[in-house]
């Protein structure tokens, strides 16, 4: 509406400013997520983008910088940008900052541009699952593992018990199923832009130079910069924030509304865990 009625002012009474929102999708991509570590999700971010798209601007800009996580996770956010830049009409510019790899990477796709620093990790279009085994651990500290299912199935890959070859092998055809999936939606979104290298979809990962020869990304560039060649020296970013809930204002210990210590205590348990799953993500890209 706003550029509606400012086409229809005469020239000299028009805005020449133009407002981009921005959405920061940082951080590693898992389902659920609390209040001391938040991940991306669709559900943590969908509010944002949904914010985003209903400005009365020609494009939304997103800065990317994730490691990856998981696969539905991140195809649910590619989708939900992908349909509102058609509902709405907009293009959307994807900015990646230190990396945009496995996960991360999906979503950057959902970009009709992607732009990355030189320096950035694109790519690791890939799938991968990683646990540990303690059948010897067991052994040795006289620890007996009792595991009784309904269904022969039930305790696949248990990791107190020795790996075995048909556990493997159905893991890793329902690897390769993710897998396609990527490729395909990669392959939909950057058409005959990749260059037919036989490395691409192996799980390797690039820099931001590397990519753009391989057709991962379009560009290098920083957001500020590109925006304001593109849309001219005045353009304004507009950061979309999600509002603060009752925790965020008043602290955790301040809000006294349904956290006991207990929860807390469960909470910080919950969080090292995940602080672990997410330091091992960022490692891989030495970061």
């Amino acid at each position: 509406m706003k550029r509606l009625i400012n086409r229809l002012l005469p020239k000299s009474w028009r805005s020449t400013v133009v407002t981009i929102p921005v959405i920061r999708l940082h951080g590693t991509i898992m389902a659920g997520g609390g209040q001391l570590r938040p991940t991306l999700s669709l559900a943590s971010t969908a509010g944002l983008i949904e914010k985003a798209f209903s400005y009365d601007a020609p494009a939304v800009a997103i800065s990317i910088n994730s490691p990856g996580g998981s696969p539905v996770q991140s195809r649910l956010i590619f989708k939900r940008i992908r349909d509102l830049a058609t509902e709405k009409d907009k293009k959307v510019l994807v900015f990646v900052e230190d990396v945009a790899a496995s996960g991360g990477y999906m979503i950057a796709v959902a970009g009709d541009e992607i732009f990355a620093d030189p320096s950035s990790i694109v790519g690791s279009i890939g799938v991968v699952s990683a646990s540990f085994g303690f059948p010897e651990l067991m052994k040795k500290i006289g620890i007996e593992r009792r595991v009784h299912t309904a269904g022969q199935n039930k305790a696949v890959l248990d990791p107190f018990k020795p790996e075995k070859k048909e556990d493997v092998e159905r893991l890793k055809a329902l690897q390769l199923e993710v897998h396609g999936t990527f490729i395909d939606l990669v392959k939909e979104r950057r058409g005959t832009k990749l260059k037919d290298d036989p490395d691409l979809f192996t799980g390797l990962f690039w820099t931001g130079i590397k990519g753009l020869e391989l057709g991962l990304v379009d560009a290098l560039g920083d957001m500020r910069t590109v925006l304001k060649t593109r849309f001219g020296e005045k353009t304004q970013l507009r950061l979309i924030t999600a509002p603060r809930g009752l925790l965020g204002r008043f602290g955790l210990f301040g809000s006294r509304m349904g956290f006991s210590v207990p929860d807390i205590a469960a909470a910080a348990a919950s969080g090292v865990i995940d602080a672990a799953e997410e330091r091992a993500l960022w490692a891989r890209f030495g970061l």
